[in-house]
């Protein structure tokens, strides 16, 4: 994987079903998840994101996002957080960025 961004979880009886939520939210992306025994890295190429509304089908109708920082010890790339949803993607590299356009640095 060229440029792997996600979450990096801790253990524990949620991991499963927030993978799977990942998964779901990010549909035609290879989600790779590498098992660590304590932790579990999930990634995906460039930008995977993850919302709240998929996030309470699998873990219930209170489930907030921001729970997620709960289990969550680190992550890869730039995180985006919006109310209702995170966003992981690329720094540089010709990742896009929130408004859609090509993230470039300056040159002086």
């Amino acid at each position: 994987m060229k440029n792997p961004v996600g979450p990096v979880l801790r253990m524990g009886d949620e991991v499963e079903l927030i993978i799977a939520a990942i998964e779901e939210d990010n549909p035609g992306t290879e989600i790779e998840v590498i098992d660590r025994g304590a932790y579990v890295r999930v990634q995906g190429e460039d930008q995977i994101t993850l919302t709240e509304q998929t996030l309470r089908r699998y873990l219930g109708a209170d489930y907030e996002i921001r729970s997620l920082g709960a289990i969550m010890s680190a992550f890869s790339g730039r995180a985006i957080t919006t109310s209702d949803s995170i966003t992981w993607q690329a720094v540089g590299g010709g990742a896009r960025g929130a408004g859609g356009a090509e993230a470039k640095a300056a040159t002086p």
